[in-house]
């Protein structure tokens, strides 16, 4: 697959450095001459970047962020994309090296820690490939995200059962992947089985919820039609976390083998 030209990106976030500088030097009523002096640059060049002719380094990047009391953030292009694409990207690049990464797409502070985009990913749960791959981005970061707070604060918006159900899908498709891997990938996959089943065994032992109401996670499913015919087909995990979906173990097993990059 061939790369995306860079150029066109360069050339936008050359531009709106270039306009957020000049806007804040005229905020400040500062002269070309008083910012080329304070940035050890001549005029003719502070015009020519202003201009989008030329870029900062990033010391003086730094150092305007400095003058002006300003986060370097600041000078980040502002995203256009939708939120399912900077989820995609913010996956991709936390494990689940099958999505495709949109090289358009800024990453979003907000999904900027695992456990923001696990609990952004169940919360929408629109798009099942984006679920699935919370397989790879739990395996690859088991070590570093805290299941337990993530569980607590998606139970306070009434979607609790969804980290559970992810997680026991995760390990049905690690149970099944486990012995077709090479040594590392055996290593990994051990270790993220250990903490995912220290999680739901945690759960197990606390006393069980009071009846609820089933958690319909597909968003196709429009009629009570629908609704029975999914319920039908629902694997045991599903049914045991009352999640109705379409989705099963095999489809979390298809992400991991698509992390690894092979599709056998």
């Amino acid at each position: 697959m061939s790369q995306p030209d860079p150029k066109p990106t360069l050339a936008r976030a050359r531009a709106h450095v270039a306009g957020k500088v000049l806007q804040f030097r005229k905020e400040r009523r500062w002269t070309q001459a008083d910012l080329a002096a304070r940035l050890d640059l001549s005029q003719s060049r502070l015009s020519e970047i202003e201009r989008g002719a030329g870029s900062f380094t990033a010391e003086q990047l730094f150092e305007i962020a400095r003058l002006f009391n300003i986060a370097p953030s600041e000078f980040a292009p502002r995203s256009s994309a939708d939120p399912a694409s900077e989820l995609q990207n913010a996956l991709a690049r936390l494990g689940a090296a099958h999505l495709r990464e949109d090289h358009e797409v800024l990453p979003s502070e907000r999904l900027k820690e695992v456990g923001d985009a696990v609990r952004e990913t169940l919360v929408a749960a629109d798009i099942p490939r984006l679920v699935t791959a919370l397989a790879p981005v739990l395996v690859a970061n088991a070590d570093r995200i805290n299941l337990k707070q993530l569980h607590v604060q998606l139970d306070a918006v009434g979607l609790g059962r969804r980290l559970p159900w992810v997680v026991e899908n995760t390990l049905v498709a690690l149970q099944r992947e486990t012995p077709a891997t090479s040594a590392d990938w055996r290593r990994l996959y051990n270790r993220a089985r250990g903490v995912l089943d220290t999680f739901l065994a945690l759960l197990w032992a606390e006393p069980p919820l009071s009846p609820q109401p089933l958690d319909v996670l597909d968003s196709t499913i429009r009629s009570k039609k629908t609704l029975e015919h999914v319920k039908a087909e629902a694997s045991a995990v599903s049914r045991r976390w009352g999640i109705v979906t379409a989705l099963q173990p095999e489809d979390f097993a298809t992400a991991l083998r698509g992390a690894r990059g092979t599709t056998e």
